[in-house]
Formats: structure tokens, C-alpha cells, sequence
């Protein structure tokens, strides 16, 4: 079992020494962490025989995946010519970007892995934020979960087991026994944490046996299910099991002429025991804080469902057509038939002279393939960065109040969103989510406070903040910030005006090295050399205004973002 209070890559160890025993029974593992070296050195001392790996992308085309037609090898041959995909033979694969598969290449892997041909699958999870995750067809035939944060280089000490240990072990295990009551104790113990997919006690099941045969054991012992549960279980947990607290009734005794039960030293636990037990050691390693996370997930989907499609995310990319260019034949591209044709026709004559062919025959050769393009153009969101702060803030409030309003009248011309950060006291607040609704803005800018100090840095990083999560939405962010430029409040615990412009220029160089951007607009009585350099650190465009009502603000936005 393992202890409450191990290292946690002590766990990740042993459940990649599990997967690498029974790479098809328990499917793979999801290795959530940033690239860093950390994560290279976990996957550095992978054991055989995961360490012989096949890197694929979110982006990889069926052709890759499957064996077919290679069709340009075929056009060149002039016969036909088959390649071997990827899932051909069993490997493992290394899915890097795991949070950015698309839903087709998860049903995909999912099938592969459901065949039992021997795949396993490491997907690697980037995501930085908790939604960004891969997706859950994939996942839940993935066993094990490792999070490399908080984990330092130094805590990678591997296991001492080598490959004569794993290979003595996969002989081993198809004579490994699962007993009965363990099969029983094992889903008794699923259901009460509320895992509902019969995919959990399988791979638990099949855990438990991986470490059995790694322990040397032809029988799954009680240790061995106590660490399956851990590791299968722990991540997939929903709820925390209840415990009974129905008050002991004393059992009728028996009758005179039954005679008593005799206890069998010999047997094992009953699997209500059992259960009881595999329920305490996965709970030992459950997240802290399991309940709130999960109150709060579900109100989180609550409130996103009540808006009907609300928790649906709606492809609103579009584009124009560009010149077809040359490319290869794959699923995903689109053939133009007409460049096609319009490259191949003058090589005709030759082609049919080299060859011998008939006068009425069309050559075609890889190399004259044409693919459709297009410019796509994805949605964009106009960030406004109010300062709120100091004696003017309630006409600047007002000034931007009427500029998004404008700027959201013409939204559904120009598929345009508005969002709202103010800055005032010691933070900043997100005001107005991104969003095209007149009616949910005017209700949202009814009551915006005003006053207090110019966390201007506070600001600016809000507005970054924000400008990526939209980023990663695929829509396309632009900051219009709004200041007078007196910054005098910094991030805590500094104090002082030049800690405030210290902070605020450490920001906007943070801003400018994402590209996003940027309209600084100053609201001062008088133009503000501080701020146009400011604007300068940011890579955006410096517009003084120091009398601008709603409509000059728009049309300062519009002109400084459209340069």
C-alpha cells in the first residue's frame, strides 16, 4: 500500500512499471505538466518497453493512423502502392498537446486501445487551466493520472527494477489469479466513490495483477488491490464515500437445533471486508478538498447549462478563399480540381509520348495536386482596461460605458465581442465578460464603482490575463486601455510610485512579447510622455485624449487597433 504521506512520484513510478507489465490491460497514462525538464526526465527514464515511443500530434492525418492507399506513391508508380500505418503493429504513442485532441483522433485511440492489440498511449496534458484538459473518451481507457506539479528534478529517483524484472514479470501474469470476492470488492468500491464507467474496476483489476506479477505472486493479495484502487481510482473519484452511521442492532442468535457457524482461519476477507478496506487505503490518497472542488464543478455546470446551448462552444471561424497551392493528397485537405488540372495540362504531350499512351488519356502526377486554402479569420475581442481610479474616474466610466456600447452595435456586423476590466484601489476587476449582448452589458455597466488609488500594473496584467484565455479559445484578443497614467499602487507587498511604474513597465513587457494588440488611450488634461513610452514597451499605439467623448473613444479604438 502505498502511504499517505510518500512522494508522489513514488506513485508514478510504480504506476509506469505497472503499464509497462500490461501496457494493453491498463491502456496508458495521462501525464499532466508544462514542458520543462522535469517532464524530460520523466520521460527519460521511461521503463521498456515504454521508453521505444511514437511521438503523433493532435493534427495527424488517418493516413498516418491506418494502413491504406498511399494515393501519391501510387500516382507515381502506376500501380497500386499500400502504407503501413501507425496502429499497424502495437507501439506505444506519446500524444504531445493532449488537451488540443480533437474528438475524431480520440475516438480513434479509443478504438485502438479497446482492440487490446497491444497499444499504449502517454498523453501528455498541457493545459494551464483546469478546463484545458484532454478529452474524456480518451482518458477514461487511460488507468493511471500523473501531475509533475510541485515535483522537482531531484524527487525523480526511479524504482530498482530492471528489465530482466519486467520481463520475468509479463511472463508471469497470464498465470496471475484474480479471486472472485476481489472482482466484487473492486466495483463495490468503484460505485462508492461514484465511478460509474465498468472500465475503472477492469483496469483496476488488471492493475492489481500487474503488480502481483511484479511481486512475484501467481494471486492477486490484498496489498496489490490496495495500490490499484490508489492509482486507478484516486483521480476518478466524484464523491467521497458516506460512512454508516446506522446504529449496531444485536443479531437474533441462532436456533438451539442449528448449529453455530465455524470460522475457516483458511479463507480470506468476506468482500464487504474487503471493500471496506480498498475504500480506506484509496480515500488515504484522495485530492484535499474533494468535496468543495466537486460543489463546485457542479454548480460551475449548472450555471452553464441554465443558459440552454450555453455549455456548447459554436465554430465561428470563417475565411476567403486564397490561390490553391501544391500540397499531398490526405484526409483532411481539400483537392482543387481545377489548379489540378490547370498544372498538369501542358506536361500532357510529354507525358503521353514517354509513356505511350492514348491521345484521350490524363497523366497525373503527385507533384501536380492542388489544395484548397483558406484565410481564416477568427473572432475578435476588444478588451477595454478602465482606469477607475482618482477624482475624474466617474467621467472616464462613463466615457467607456458609452464607447462599448457603441462599439456593440455594430458587433454583429463585425462578429466583434466587448469585455470590461476596471482598475481602482489595490486591484482590478473583470466588470464585463467577453460578449455581444446589449442587454446583458448595460445591465452589467449600470453600477461600475469609481475612486481609490491606480493599480495601473494591476490592470494591465488583468487585461493580459484575460487577453490569453481568450487567445486559447481561438479567437483573436486587443487591448484599449484608458488612463490618465498616475500609477501609484504596485503589486504587493511593494509600496510607492516607483514600484507602481516599475511593475507596470515589467507588465507591458510581458503584454508585448505575446504580440497582442494594444490602443493606450490617455485621458489625462495633457498628453503624458510616461505613458507614450509605456505604449512604446507594449509594441501598441499611443492616442491622446484628453477631452474624448463616447464616440471619439470608439473611433480611437478602432483606428489604433486597425493599423
Amino acid at each position: 500500500m502505498i502511504a499517505e504521506d510518500a512522494e508522489p512520484w513514488v506513485a508514478g513510478q510504480l504506476a509506469l512499471a505497472l503499464l509497462a507489465v500490461d501496457p494493453a490491460g491498463l491502456g496508458g497514462v495521462v501525464l499532466r505538466a508544462r514542458a520543462s525538464p522535469v517532464r524530460d526526465a520523466c520521460l527519460a527514464g521511461l521503463p521498456p518497453p515504454l521508453d521505444s515511443v511514437r511521438r503523433i500530434a493532435p493534427g495527424i492525418a488517418d493516413e498516418q493512423l491506418y494502413s491504406g492507399i498511399d494515393l501519391a506513391a501510387t500516382l507515381a508508380m502506376g500501380r497500386l502502392i499500400r502504407s503501413a500505418g501507425i496502429l499497424a503493429r502495437p507501439a506505444t504513442l506519446m500524444l504531445c498537446m493532449a488537451e488540443r485532441c480533437p474528438p475524431g483522433l480520440a475516438a480513434r485511440l479509443g478504438q485502438a486501445l479497446d482492440q487490446r492489440a497491444g497499444h499504449a498511449v502517454i498523453a501528455l496534458d498541457e493545459g494551464a487551466e483546469p478546463e484545458e484538459r484532454a478529452p474524456a473518451t480518451l482518458t477514461d481507457r487511460l488507468a493511471f493520472r500523473l501531475d509533475l506539479d510541485g515535483i522537482r528534478a531531484a524527487d525523480l529517483a526511479h524504482l530498482p527494477l530492471s528489465e530482466p524484472d519486467f520481463a520475468a514479470a509479463r511472463e508471469r501474469l497470464s498465470s496471475v489469479i484474480v479471486p472472485d470476492e476481489a472482482l466484487v470488492a473492486l466495483t463495490v468500491t468503484a460505485l462508492r466513490f461514484g465511478i460509474l464507467s465498468l472500465r475503472a474496476p477492469t483496469m483496476a483489476a488488471a492493475a492489481a495483477r500487474a503488480q502481483a506479477a511484479l511481486m512475484g505472486r501467481h494471486t492477486v493479495a490484498d496489498e496489490d488491490l490496495q495500490i490499484a484502487v490508489q492509482l486507478v481510482y484516486a483521480h476518478r473519484a466524484t464523491i467521497t464515500p458516506a460512512d454508516d452511521n446506522q446504529p449496531d442492532t444485536p443479531e437474533p442468535p441462532p436456533p438451539d437445533d442449528q448449529p453455530e457457524p465455524q470460522s475457516d482461519d483458511n479463507s480470506g476477507p468476506s468482500p464487504d471486508a474487503l471493500a471496506e478496506l480498498l475504500i480506506a487505503a484509496a480515500h488515504a490518497v484522495l485530492p484535499p478538498g474533494l468535496d468543495a472542488a466537486l460543489q463546485g464543478a457542479k454548480a460551475a455546470a449548472g450555471a452553464k447549462g441554465a443558459g440552454g446551448a450555453g455549455g456548447k462552444r459554436v465554430n465561428r471561424q470563417r475565411g476567403r478563399p486564397l490561390p490553391a497551392r501544391p500540397g499531398r493528397i490526405s484526409a483532411a485537405e481539400k483537392i482543387d480540381l481545377i489548379a489540378t488540372l490547370r498544372a498538369a495540362a501542358p506536361w500532357q504531350p510529354i507525358r503521353r509520348r514517354t509513356q505511350g499512351c492514348d491521345a484521350d488519356r490524363l497523366l497525373i502526377r503527385p507533384g501536380d495536386v492542388h489544395i484548397r486554402r483558406f484565410e481564416e479569420r477568427s473572432d475578435r475581442v476588444v478588451i477595454f482596461v478602465v482606469d477607475a481610479s482618482g477624482s475624474a474616474a466617474m467621467a472616464r466610466l462613463a466615457e467607456a460605458k458609452g464607447a462599448v456600447e457603441l462599439m456593440l452595435a455594430d458587433a454583429y456586423a463585425r462578429r466583434d465581442q466587448v469585455a470590461l476590466i476596471a482598475f481602482r484601489k489595490d486591484g482590478a476587476d473583470l466588470m464585463l465578460p467577453p460578449t455581444r449582448s446589449l442587454v446583458q452589458t448595460k445591465r452589467r455597466l449600470a453600477g461600475l464603482p469609481g475612486g481609490g488609488g491606480t493599480p495601473l500594473a494591476a490592470g494591465l496584467m488583468a487585461g493580459h490575463d484575460l487577453a490569453q484565455r481568450v487567445a486559447r479559445q481561438g479567437q483573436s484578443p486587443a487591448l484599449a486601455i484608458l488612463t490618465d497614467g498616475r500609477a501609484c499602487v504596485p503589486f504587493p507587498p511593494r509600496t510607492g510610485r516607483a514600484a507602481a511604474t516599475e511593475d507596470a513597465e515589467k507588465t507591458a513587457r510581458l503584454i508585448a512579447a505575446t504580440g497582442t494588440p494594444v490602443a493606450l488611450l490617455d485621458t489625462g488634461n495633457r498628453p503624458t510622455p510616461a505613458l507614450r513610452d509605456l505604449a512604446m514597451t507594449m509594441g501598441g499605439h499611443y492616442v491622446p485624449l484628453p477631452r474624448a467623448d463616447s464616440a471619439g473613444l470608439t473611433r480611437a479604438v478602432e483606428t489604433a487597433l486597425a493599423r
